[in-house]
């Protein structure tokens, strides 16, 4: 979900087709970003935009020798008029 976030602003619809998962379970983990500062909502019309407000840094390195790293760059959300 923080991956597909960091491309924009994205609904929850658009974000459980993304990572596969079904709505029940993107909105708890949707409240649960957002309750750790990282996430945060808006409403356009009738649908629930998601968007980044923090820095994101995730690194995995499972064996053997392999590394994954996500990282999301803090963006000048609250300019934006919604």
């Amino acid at each position: 979900m923080l991956h597909e976030l960091t491309h924009g602003p994205k609904y929850v619809s658009e974000l459980t087709e993304a990572v596969g998962m079904d709505s029940k379970t993107a909105a708890h983990h949707l409240t649960v970003l957002e309750d750790a500062g990282l996430l945060e909502h808006y409403y356009r019309g009738n649908r629930k935009y998601y968007r980044l407000v923090q820095s994101v840094r995730f690194e995995a390195s499972p064996p053997p020798e392999r590394s994954f790293v996500l990282q999301a760059n803090e963006r000048s959300m609250h300019s934006r008029s919604d």
